[in-house]
């Protein structure tokens, strides 16, 4: 197992209990049948994946939605028998499954023990009722605490819980109760999110680039204004001086945790290492190749069910059926939007993702990584947002000062061919 490629897995599910209004995930409210429905497709292409990466150990899995929570044990079952079927998975592996209070059982969460899940993502936001009523959540914040509690009890030791700054309506002060209340719970990690007006969300219709101005009314639901930037200056500023305050080390833009507990999937990602999505959506970053599934759930289904009963008639009919079955009907056909990465590309991702870490990157790491100095490719670059005191160069390392992550999206743009 040392020997194998390092190789992260993240599977997507697609439902909710209801749609939250800021939310543009791939994701959708669907029957206890549809569910099953998606999981019996989903197992499918987990096993179609078999024997295409036998090279890799799985060092970290994530089951990411959408609400995966809301799958019945016995489903989230049969999706674990899948991957530990199909894929190497390291025994000190990181899987985290993320959930939402009012989905969470007793029963569920043994089950997901069972199934090896160590690690807990919950989707709080705030502890404020009202905020929380205004974002389109389920829950309550008491109802948060019967979760919470309940997950404790089943022996969850690594738990984050994520935040969302800037609600509509929200006050520094609303804010900082949110952190020291969290922090206060002692989960092993944080993330604190500000909230972005996605297209194609009602948010959107609300505080869309037409409601520039921050003051914004829906006809039928009176809706408050966005924080202005003063104070959502200010919220961005409390947080890491809070969360320090309760022993949280800030580790990337918007991730705090305890010590030992950053989230290894999360900083796969932002140090480029290779990941392969699977279900509806997903994607992934397989030997400089990036791709996803398609987003269409009747194709979707389609295809895993093709696939399963060609490999059916596979293993069953002789050698000339085998190869003409394996040639017209492949899983591969799920993938979407194919892109070979160049090698500028992959600088570009390198940097951008990167920086996100508060440690930043190695100049090491990119010429053991491209075989150039980073000096040769972004000297300029480089030059320019030292001289506007926007990163800092130490050590032969490259990272953002405190003002360049103000301004971190401009920062990150410098480094786009």
């Amino acid at each position: 197992m040392k020997n194998k490629k390092e190789l992260e897995l993240y599977v997507h599910i697609p439902f909710c209990v209801k749609k939250c209004a800021y939310c543009d995930f791939l994701s959708a409210p669907a029957s206890g049948r549809e569910r099953t429905a998606y999981v019996d497709a989903l197992t499918r292409e987990i096993r179609s994946r078999k024997n295409d990466y036998g090279d890799y150990r799985v060092s970290t899995i994530f089951l990411g939605g959408g609400t995966p929570s809301i799958l019945a044990g016995d489903d989230t079952a049969r999706i674990f028998r899948a991957l530990y079927e199909s894929f190497r998975i390291s025994g000190n592996a990181e899987i985290t499954m993320e959930v939402n209070p009012g989905t969470v059982s007793e029963e569920k969460a043994a089950a997901w023990k069972t199934c090896g899940v160590n690690r807990l993502s919950i989707g709080l936001q705030s502890v404020n009722d009202e905020e929380l009523q205004m974002l389109g959540r389920i829950h309550t914040y008491r109802e948060f605490l019967n979760t919470w509690k309940l997950v404790r009890r089943e022996g969850f030791e690594n738990i984050n819980i994520d935040l969302i700054s800037a609600i509509p309506g929200q006050s520094l002060k609303s804010w900082e109760e949110t952190l020291r209340i969290t922090a206060g719970l002692n989960p092993e990690h944080i993330s604190a999110y500000s909230l972005i007006v996605e297209e194609g969300t009602p948010f959107y219709e609300r505080y869309g680039e037409k409601e520039s101005t921050g003051a914004s009314f829906c006809k039928t639901h009176p809706m408050p204004p966005l924080p202005d930037e003063d104070t959502e200056r200010e919220i961005y500023k409390a947080t890491e001086k809070i969360l320090a305050e309760f022993g949280y080390h800030r580790y990337e833009i918007s991730n705090y945790s305890k010590s030992g507990y950053e989230c290894r999937h999360n900083l796969g990602y932002w140090e480029r290492k290779e990941y392969l999505g699977l279900g509806l959506g997903a994607s992934s970053l397989i030997g400089g190749c990036r791709f996803h599934n398609t987003a269409d759930m009747e194709k979707y289904m389609e295809i895993c069910t093709t696939c399963s009963a060609a490999e059916h008639r596979c293993r069953s009919g002789d050698a000339g059926d085998r190869k003409n079955i394996r040639r017209d009907t492949d899983v591969t056909e799920l993938s979407e939007d194919i892109e070979n990465l160049t090698t500028e590309d992959q600088m570009e991702e390198f940097m951008f993702l990167g920086l996100r870490k508060m440690e930043g990157i190695s100049e090491k790491d990119f010429y053991e990584a491209f075989g150039r100095n980073i000096r040769e490719v972004y000297g300029l670059q480089l030059k320019k947002l030292e001289e506007q005191k926007l990163i800092e160069c130490r050590r032969k390392r490259v990272r953002l000062t405190e003002r360049g992550i103000d301004v971190s999206n401009y920062v990150f743009s410098e480094f786009i061919f």
